[in-house]
């Protein structure tokens, strides 16, 4: 099963979007019942975002190996 990359800073802020987690509020609710498929989309989703705002770097080892 995938887990839920809750982080307990839950608030959703502009664009109905958790600052903790990056998910939307649809995708907090929808959660439960997702697929495992589906939660990989949305954590792929959440990478982007968290990524797009400054929240998570690449690191240099991962740069080297792609």
């Amino acid at each position: 099963m995938v887990r839920s990359p809750c982080i307990a800073i839950c608030s959703l802020g502009d664009k109905d979007m958790c600052i903790g987690c990056q998910r939307t509020g649809d995708e907090i609710t929808r959660w439960g019942r997702m697929s495992d498929d589906e939660r990989r989309a949305v954590l792929l989703l959440v990478e982007q975002r968290a990524r797009e705002q400054g929240l998570l770097m690449t690191t240099l080892a991962t740069r080297e190996t792609q």
